[in-house]
């Protein structure tokens, strides 16, 4: 018996199941099937439960990452649902990111598969122009997720052969709903929760304390000493934002960490990279960028940036730590304007003291610590992601595909090229499936 049938055969004796009706429409809802469920599937559940069953995948995320491949699969024909815990599309970008943000590579390295940006978009889209480029994606191809669902939990159901996604309302009670598929696909990214760092004397800091995903703009902060946590990309952005509105940043550089222009020899550092790539090592791609990196920067050791052991491109393909792209910010640095800072001893009212025993007291601190994968909390699988860090154990391009229809996207550390690779992959693997065993046509018994 093939696995398939054998799956049939188990559902007919599954209660859940045995409640849905008969007709042909992607999600069916059935109320009250919950409770005749076993008790140890109940008890953890609300009184009212409803059991929706999806034809095609379940998606969870509504990023780009998830739009890419809900597009991708409608392309072929297979119709998915997404279910988003927030009310909008990118939530990231839309709820929690600061004003002046724009893309840090050019637009061609930043499309979704199946739609190029405008034509008359700039080479770097403003957050504003990519949203609205993400909302044109999303209505092309009749994209229409689910929204304020948050999953609290996703496992896969062994006697059925499918999954089951339990959902929430977000932020508010509410009774569950669970949805079940045969495929789910992970699209909830590698920025899915702030990270809060530890710090001694953090909390009882007297001044205010925002992380970057709830600062908007250095207005906020004019005429202060505001003391930024962290030097990537973000955290150097938003000191410049801050000295644009006349705030006074320091910014704490606790590792060593790579600066680069944003642009290089007329063109994108990232574009040139990814030429020399065709005919280059990494390692020697690496030397190129630094060199090329000394002579317009200069020694940016001398002002605290100390870089890595490792190349850029080699740290990169590493750890996923990505270089920081200067649209500005080092400028600031070499005035004085910015002040660079080591580790943080201690904090201590409104004093901050570092390793190196200097202190200076401050009105404002901007955690520019970076996010986090939050599968772990909610997807009861140890095969595919890692418990640690909540991204698939096997790097790129081997960590789109798990077992048993279970899939992730936007986890690449390659940003947006890096989904749209595996977006394509995923649409790709669930249609010759779909064929296989025709299921475009619902299956109930």
């Amino acid at each position: 018996m093939d696995p398939w049938s054998e799956s049939e055969g188990k559902r007919a004796h599954d209660p859940l199941f045995q409640c849905f009706s008969q007709n042909q429409n992607l999600r069916q809802p059935v109320q009250n099937c919950c409770k005749e469920r076993s008790p140890d599937t109940v008890v953890a559940r609300s009184e009212r439960c409803t059991c929706i069953w999806v034809s095609g995948p379940i998606i969870v995320g509504a990023g780009p990452s998830g739009l890419a491949v809900a597009a991708c699969l409608k392309e072929k024909g297979i119709s998915s649902l997404i279910l988003e815990r927030s009310n909008c599309i990118a939530s990231l970008w839309q709820l929690k990111t600061y004003d002046r943000l724009s893309l840090h590579l050019p637009r061609q390295f930043c499309e979704l598969p199946l739609m190029p940006f405008p034509a008359d978009y700039p080479i770097y889209p403003s957050k504003q122009q990519f949203v609205a480029y993400l909302e044109s994606y999303a209505a092309r191809f009749g994209i229409c997720p689910t929204y304020n669902r948050t999953v609290v939990h996703a496992e896969y159901d062994e006697q059925l052969l499918l999954w089951r996604v339990r959902t929430r309302p977000s932020g508010i009670m509410g009774d569950e709903v669970e949805y079940v598929s045969r495929w789910l696909v992970v699209a909830t990214g590698e920025n899915a929760e702030a990270v809060q760092p530890d710090i001694d004397g953090l909390q009882e800091f007297q001044g205010s304390v925002v992380h970057t995903s709830a600062y908007k703009s250095g207005s906020a902060f004019t005429g202060k000493r505001v003391l930024v946590v962290g030097c990537g990309n973000s955290g150097m952005e938003v000191c410049l934002d801050l000295c644009n509105h006349n705030a006074e940043p320091h910014i704490v550089v606790r590792d060593a960490v790579h600066i680069l222009p944003r642009e290089m020899l007329g063109q994108s550092t990232f574009g040139l990279s990814m030429w020399l790539l065709k005919w280059l090592p990494v390692h020697v791609v690496d030397r190129i960028l630094l060199l090329l990196a000394r002579a317009m920067l200069g020694d940016t050791a001398r002002l605290g940036l100390k870089r890595p052991t490792f190349g850029p491109l080699e740290l990169k393909s590493l750890s996923g730590k990505t270089p920081v792209l200067d649209v500005g910010t080092f400028a600031k640095i070499k005035s004085g304007d910015i002040k660079v800072r080591p580790a943080i001893r201690q904090i201590s009212g409104r004093r901050v003291e570092f390793v190196d025993r200097q202190w200076n007291e401050f009105d404002a601190i901007v955690l520019a610590t970076g996010y986090k994968s939050n599968v772990p909390f909610w997807l009861k699988d140890r095969e595919l992601f890692s418990d640690k860090d909540g991204l698939p154990r096997k790097p790129f391009p081997n960590g789109w595909k798990g077992e048993k229809g279970l899939y992730s996207v936007g986890f690449t550390r390659r940003g947006l090229m890096g989904t749209s690779v595996d977006a394509r992959r995923i649409a790709h693997d669930i249609e010759q499936q779909w064929k296989s065993k025709e299921l475009h046509r619902d299956v109930f018994i």
